[in-house]
């Protein structure tokens, strides 16, 4: 459970969780983390993760969805309405559980190879 208490004379009083920044850290990545634990979230638990590139025409996003499959990653390939300058959407989707240095790590992993193919990280997502 999430909560700690304190058991006083039969009484049960709520106290908040205290937010440890070296495994929450004060950003976007660590803020989500950080309120799935206060929810309650498993967050050991290995789940599939979607990461989202995107890219400014469609054979520099296929070039990208290759070097992902010739690495064994599961992706998808979607037109991306959202973004007129960025157009087109590699999702990768790795298993994982959800801790802060696996979500960065894979996030680096894939803003550094997606930038010869001008691909521009835009988010992770989680069900």
């Amino acid at each position: 459970m999430n909560r700690s208490f304190i058991f006083s004379l039969g009484i049960t009083e709520e106290l908040p969780m205290n937010r440890d920044l070296t495994l929450f850290p004060d950003d976007r990545t660590g803020e989500t983390l950080w309120k799935m634990e206060q929810a309650g979230d498993d967050l050991e638990r290995i789940r599939e993760l979607e990461f989202s590139v995107l890219f400014p025409s469609q054979a520099l996003a296929l070039q990208f969805g290759q070097l992902l499959l010739e690495n064994n990653q599961k992706l998808s390939f979607t037109p991306f309405q959202d973004n007129e300058t960025l157009p087109w959407e590699i999702t990768a989707y790795p298993e994982m559980s959800l801790n802060y240095e696996n979500i960065t790590a894979y996030q680096e992993l894939l803003e550094t190879s997606s930038e010869p193919f001008q691909g521009k990280f835009n988010g992770f997502y989680c069900l």
